[in-house]
């Protein structure tokens, strides 16, 4: 089985994935948050910033593009693949109302003939291997017969199927009696997406689909870092490793010359997942959550690592 690091836009920046990368059992793959191409064919300062072969040296890292016209998707690839990338991958799976509402992410989903007009313009064009990450739909699973059977006319590098439908969200469950239906009948090498929070449940998706070759992780990951290394059996890493990452994220943070209020912005987001790794630590994610300055989270921070690692 491989394990990969899910996107997660605003949490898993450079920073982070470097950071995951040095501290804990590695991911396989490391998804860069997505790009989102224009017609100026300029990539951003953000972007770049994400992207810079610089920023990610001796990690697998694979670029995401979102996007729905087919010049831009072939522009961004090609200049990724000069970067030194050899697969990119195309999120269908962004929820976002924002993204939707433009036809990207999951709301290409509903727009199948465009769809495939443009999987066979990137598929024909392009010389670089392409995933795809996808949920099923946008409102209804069975969505997913059609848009599969689109799927299955192209050389997709690797199927991640996240089974849920856009209007899911995250807030209801991912639904792998779904993920059953389809997984014999898909023709790319597929992984598995979705509420994988523990070793139990990678055991559970490893047994119930043995034609999984891999699985991605996402707020499990972020939730827990060592998650990877628990699902191969091995033991939590010492409170000193959780530490250490934070510490040097901080450091990496600062030297960004961020505002304070940039920081506590990103450090909570962090915190809002990581903070389930210790045990009765919900009065401390509170305090982390009502700081308003460094000094104020710096002290709650403190509190948090003298609390117990749970055992997940």
């Amino acid at each position: 089985m491989k394990y990969y690091f899910a996107p997660l836009e605003g949490v898993t920046k450079s920073d982070f994935r470097r950071l995951h990368y040095k501290y804990f059992s590695r991911a396989d793959k490391y998804f860069i948050p997505f790009i989102s191409p224009t017609q100026d064919h300029l990539m951003t300062a953000r972007d770049l910033d994400e992207i810079a072969p610089e920023r990610n040296e001796g990690i697998p890292a694979v670029p995401q593009i979102l996007g729905n016209n087919t010049e831009h998707f072939i522009w961004a690839a090609r200049e990724l693949k000069a970067m030194g990338y050899k697969e990119v991958n195309f999120n269908l799976g962004c929820p976002s109302g924002t993204v939707t509402a433009k036809r990207k992410g999951s709301g290409l989903l509903a727009h199948l003939e465009q769809l495939e007009y443009m999987l066979a313009d990137i598929y024909y064009v392009l010389d670089i291997d392409i995933s795809i990450k996808t949920r099923l739909g946008m409102v209804s699973p069975d969505e997913f017969e059609r848009i599969l059977e689109i799927y299955n006319k192209f050389p997709i590098s690797e199927l991640t199927i996240h089974p849920r439908v856009q209007k899911d969200f995250y807030k209801l469950p991912a639904r792998p009696e779904e993920f059953e239906k389809y997984a014999g009948r898909a023709k790319a090498p597929l992984c598995y997406n979705g509420d994988i929070f523990s070793p139990a449940d990678c055991e559970d998706i490893a047994a119930r689909f043995p034609m999984v070759e891999a699985v991605m992780l996402g707020r499990g990951l972020i939730r827990n870092p060592a998650l990877i290394g628990r699902i191969k059996g091995e033991p939590m890493p010492d409170k000193s490793v959780f530490r250490n990452f934070h510490d040097e994220l901080y450091e990496a943070f600062s030297a960004r010359n961020w505002s304070e209020n940039a920081m506590l912005c990103h450090l909570k987001e962090i915190w809002a997942f990581m903070g389930d790794t210790f045990a009765d630590s919900a009065k401390v994610e509170k305090a982390i959550r009502k700081a308003k300055h460094l000094s104020e989270y710096n002290d709650a921070v403190r509190n948090m690592f003298a609390l117990d690692l749970k055992e997940n």
